[in-house]
């Protein structure tokens, strides 16, 4: 009896201990790649001017199939890597009301595939990346391959997610369009009843 609770005392606190060994690691592995990947990004980002960033993102909101692969592909894919998530979703600000739910669809779906390349893109998330990695190496592969991968995947994914997105959302903005011309007519006849 004593014997057994001793190995679960001690089982108990090799949980904690095991904890503890994980957070030095990422305290001593991840954290400073981290603070020099975020570093950089930022000098990237003023050195490129923010202003240019903006008038890419009013670029991409232009209408037309045509700029499809810039709303859904190049701009969330810039957004996530420059403005990190969760602030990356306020590049679909530039564009048409439209567009943003589709905009949001790809930048979305793009904040976990970049994490192998880019761990400082979605770091709150970067746990998924490191346990699916460490399996991965584990198994005899390398992560660098897992990751190259899971980026490619995730550009065809964004892109095929917000052309079909936008595709739903002008369907329901269409069937919409007749409701809201009916309560701006009813807005109007009010005001003018009041006035």
């Amino acid at each position: 009896m004593l014997d057994a609770l001793s190995r679960a005392a001690k089982a108990f606190i090799g949980v904690f201990q095991a904890g503890g060994d994980t957070f030095v690691d990422l305290v001593t592995g991840i954290l400073p790649l981290l603070i020099v990947l975020l570093t950089a990004v930022n000098a990237i980002i003023r050195f490129v001017g923010e202003e240019r960033i903006n008038k890419m993102g009013e670029f991409a909101g232009r209408p037309g199939l045509a700029f499809a692969p810039l709303r859904f592909l190049v701009l969330p894919v810039v957004a996530v890597f420059f403005l990190t998530n969760p602030a990356c979703y306020s590049m679909g600000a530039f564009l048409e009301e439209r567009n943003k739910p589709a905009f949001y669809d790809s930048a979305v779906s793009f904040v976990h595939p970049i994490l192998g390349l880019f761990p400082h893109a979605n770091p709150a998330e970067l746990f998924v990346w490191l346990g699916i990695a460490r399996g991965v190496q584990q198994a005899g592969f390398a992560q660098i391959d897992l990751a190259v991968r899971y980026f490619l995947v995730g550009l065809v994914v964004i892109l095929l997610r917000g052309i079909v997105t936008q595709g739903i959302a002008n369907i329901l903005f269409a069937r919409m369009a007749p409701d809201q011309e009916d309560d701006t007519q009813a807005e109007r006849t009010a005001g003018g009843a009041t006035a």
